[in-house]
């Protein structure tokens, strides 16, 4: 999980709430949240480095969502690679040697390192030395890493270090360094909504600090409109609307975790090839789905890839639909079903 240093001032933890509404790591507004005669109930948390929330709109006592960010702190102390004593975070300082891990961590890698063959690397679970290096987190000072740490760190990044026997997993790379900030609030989120489910639970809003999945519909049967924010606009205007049910909606892009230096912008997605941002005239891709992982993995590999290179690899997978939105504000759709578009801007 990328980046997940907890704030220590008042000043961070409002950056971390207008991430949340404005820009944060998917960059979405949900819309449309007050309806029917069911009252809904909210309850919000700062983990993985930002503001996440869950809003259920069954009669349902307030324990269930307490127990939904107890879920959120129980998978960040799993997966944090900053949390010592974390199932990555043992892995990261025992490498050359087997880490026994929980069940969900051994899914998790198994996940992630899936998304690594598919992309040949371009999405890679060992990214996390090249992570450190630019410091994408609430603690960021806007630093370039030097070009020389930058290149001595590439050869590090390769999934085939990542050995695993039985629940065992090994780094052979003495220097690499696991993160699965690509793909695991996507997998938390499946996770919530497996709780909410197992509960009884049959309409809810799960949104991880802009990872946003739907649990149903409305109390009243209709979709959930979800906004998707324009990049580099204002909080709360809107490229588009969708009207979803039961779906992932998440999104990358540019603005999300970012700063300006030189008049050039330097973002959080970076390339496993060239160690720097990835640059090819996009700022966002959201991903719709049925599986926020799904989502998440997506939503980055198809950023990387770049438009037509994504557009190639989502003819194999009909059921992921895209949303692409250029740098000059142009937006195309790819395996979109048109019937979940509300507006456009």
């Amino acid at each position: 999980m990328q980046r997940q240093n907890l704030p220590s001032t008042n000043q961070q933890l409002r950056f971390s709430l207008m991430l949340l509404f404005a820009f944060c790591i998917c960059s979405m507004i949900c819309i449309g949240c007050s309806y029917s005669s069911t009252t809904p109930k909210s309850i919000t948390g700062f983990y993985y480095d930002t503001v996440i929330s869950v809003t259920v709109y069954d009669s349902t006592p307030d324990q269930l969502l307490t127990q939904c960010m107890e879920l959120a702190e129980h998978y960040e102390k799993l997966l944090s690679p900053n949390i010592e004593g974390s199932d990555i975070w043992n892995i990261n300082h025992n490498q050359c040697s087997y880490v026994t891990v929980s069940e969900d961590t051994l899914n998790l890698i198994h996940t992630a390192l899936s998304y690594a063959r598919l992309s040949d690397g371009l999405v890679d679970p060992t990214i996390g030395s090249l992570s450190q290096l630019w410091n994408f987190g609430s603690d960021n000072h806007a630093v370039i890493p030097d070009h020389r740490s930058i290149e001595n760190v590439l050869p590090h990044i390769n999934y085939e270090s990542v050995h695993i026997k039985g629940d065992q997993v090994m780094l052979s790379d003495p220097a690499a360094l696991l993160e699965l900030g690509f793909i695991a609030k996507g997998f938390i989120a499946d996770k919530i909504k497996e709780f909410l489910l197992s509960k009884g639970v049959t309409s809810a809003l799960i949104n991880l600090g802009g990872n946003v999945l739907t649990l149903g519909s409305k109390p009243d049967g209709t979709p959930f409109s979800i906004g998707i924010q324009m990049p580099f606009e204002k909080s709360g205007v809107a490229a588009l609307t969708l009207s979803l049910s039961d779906a992932s909606v998440v999104s990358s892009g540019t603005y999300e975790r970012c700063f300006e230096q030189d008049g050039r912008l330097y973002h959080h997605i970076l390339s496993t090839q060239t160690g720097y941002p990835v640059d090819n005239g996009l700022s966002q891709v959201t991903i719709i789905s049925a599986s926020s992982t799904t989502g998440d993995a997506f939503s980055t590999l198809c950023f990387i890839l770049g438009y037509e290179k994504a557009v190639s690899l989502l003819e194999r997978y009909p059921d992921v639909q895209a949303i692409f939105i250029t740098e000059d504000g142009q937006i195309s759709y790819i395996n979109f079903d048109q019937s979940t578009l509300l507006s456009q801007r």
